[in-house]
């Protein structure tokens, strides 16, 4: 392949995931710091005819019944069961919007937890493949799209004769590092 078309990916790559790259790059980075986002909560009493099932198909029918009654979209995530000694509880999660049902003292009583995320906190959501499929398709084409990156801007580096020696020492120091961060963690 020539250096003029491995160039040419590079830049497409390079320009299509920018808004991808930043967006993970901010919500990652924030992250590692704990700084994750918050959530507009609101906790909802429900008074049930039977005990609160335990079993998650039950659990997701109860839920997609209680927020559609109020008008609100189920989560774009998947469901399921938290345990936690001798008790669990229900959660559903998705980019939007997280749904927990938690058991009370009372039998016949649940809390429904309706949790909505604030703008940043809809991008960690996001950057944790809470979304729905088609952005799980699109974060898939961009671990594709990353390594294709890597792959063609050491391609370009490796072919410039003035680079060459730069990009092999970096790429070396590259690998020490990694090795060296990973080895005390």
């Amino acid at each position: 392949m020539q250096r003029k078309t491995i160039i040419k990916i590079h830049t497409a790559l390079a320009a299509f995931f920018l808004p991808m790259g930043i967006v993970y790059a901010v919500t990652g980075g924030l992250y590692t710091w704990g700084i994750t986002g918050k959530y507009d909560r609101q906790d909802v009493t429900l008074e049930l005819a039977e005990p609160l099932p335990a079993e998650l198909s039950a659990l997701v029918a109860l839920a997609e019944r209680e927020v559609q009654a109020r008008g609100l979209d189920v989560p774009t995530g998947k469901a399921g069961i938290k345990k936690s000694g001798t008790s669990f509880h229900f959660e559903w999660t998705g980019s939007r919007r997280d749904i927990q049902i938690h058991p009370t003292a009372e039998p016949n009583r649940a809390v429904l937890r309706l949790m909505d995320t604030t703008p940043h906190r809809f991008f960690v959501q996001l950057h944790k493949a809470k979304g729905g499929n088609a952005f799980k398709v699109f974060a898939a084409m961009w671990a594709v799209g990353l390594v294709g990156l890597f792959l063609s801007g050491g391609a370009i580096a490796f072919l410039a004769k003035p680079y060459r020696r730069l990009a092999t020492l970096s790429a070396g120091a590259g690998v020490v590092c990694f090795v060296l961060f990973a080895w005390f963690s």
